[in-house]
């Protein structure tokens, strides 16, 4: 976690019921890739840690026998078991509320341990030698994020661009030009290094994947809104009193944006990396 900053409960308080509709999709192809380079094959186990509203878990329910969802927010395992029941796959997931630091928490050992943009927010080094240990022979960690590094082009989209700098720009006028996270704030923002972090707790690697995105999403004005609630330095907590003006404050750019509260931009890539407790032999 961030230098100086210490978490607590309130981080994503409130923004569970925003998160499945707002939060960009990680790239299409991202199952069919993590099945050929870890030869999922329908057995084993998957724990994904920070799980959120079991987005990872469900993307992926398909090819283990048993998920197992960790989210130290009630909020969000209450909607990780709504839309697991809605997928048809209750039946095989287990939603754990607790913190990554809690870990192994009696869970057992799993085929793969996934963090999908959640491991920035733990104590990393404990948990990233928490979660070696939980790796059954052969399996790996996963660490999974948009890719930061390229351009999504807004060219040739049917409708206007989210105006994501005046969204940023509203919500600093709201709460301050300090990144908020939880009841603290994030001057630096959240903490890279995470390959030092794995190599530290032993692990191998790692193989990266880069899984293609580009595809033109189109959004409407709730989704967008959605998506500054699902965010934890915009949690509608944040807001107090004050919620009601900023989210018609923020109607009013996107209205002014695009009239007919349609959007459109490109779906990210996604990057993941692999990391192994023992040699792989490729």
């Amino acid at each position: 976690m961030a230098s100086g900053w210490q978490w607590d409960d309130t981080l994503f308080s409130g923004t569970a019921a925003y998160y499945r509709r707002g939060r960009l999709p990680y790239a299409p192809g991202l199952a069919d890739a993590l099945t050929e380079a870890l030869g999922l094959d329908g057995r084993g186990r998957l724990l994904d840690v920070g799980c959120g509203p079991g987005t990872i878990a469900l993307r992926l329910a398909h090819a283990f026998a048993e998920i197992v969802g960790l989210d130290p927010d009630g909020g969000m395992i209450a909607e990780a078991r709504r839309g697991a029941a809605e997928q048809g796959v209750a039946e095989k997931a287990v939603w754990v509320q607790a913190r990554a630091e809690d870990l192994p928490a009696g869970l057992g050992t799993f085929t793969v341990v996934a963090f999908a943009q959640s491991f920035h927010w733990m104590d990393r080094d404990l948990v990233a030698w928490a979660a070696r240990g939980m790796l059954r022979p052969g399996g790996a960690l996963a660490h999974l994020s948009d890719l930061k590094t390229e351009d999504r082009s807004v060219a040739g989209l049917p409708h206007p661009p989210v105006p994501y700098a005046a969204m940023d720009e509203l919500v600093r006028r709201y709460l301050g030009p300090v990144r908020r996270a939880g009841r603290g704030v994030l001057p630096q923002g959240t903490p890279g290094g995470e390959a030092a972090v794995f190599a530290r707790a032993g692990l191998l690697g790692p193989e990266r994947l880069v899984v293609p995105g580009g595809q033109a999403l189109e959004r409407t004005d709730d989704d967008v809104v959605a998506g500054v609630f699902s965010m934890s330095f915009s949690a509608p907590h944040l807001f107090g009193p004050r919620r009601r003006a900023f989210e018609s404050d923020l109607r009013d750019l996107l209205r002014a944006t695009s009239p007919s509260g349609r959007f459109a931009e490109r779906a990210p890539s996604t990057e993941v990396f692999l990391w192994r407790a023992e040699p792989t032999g490729r």
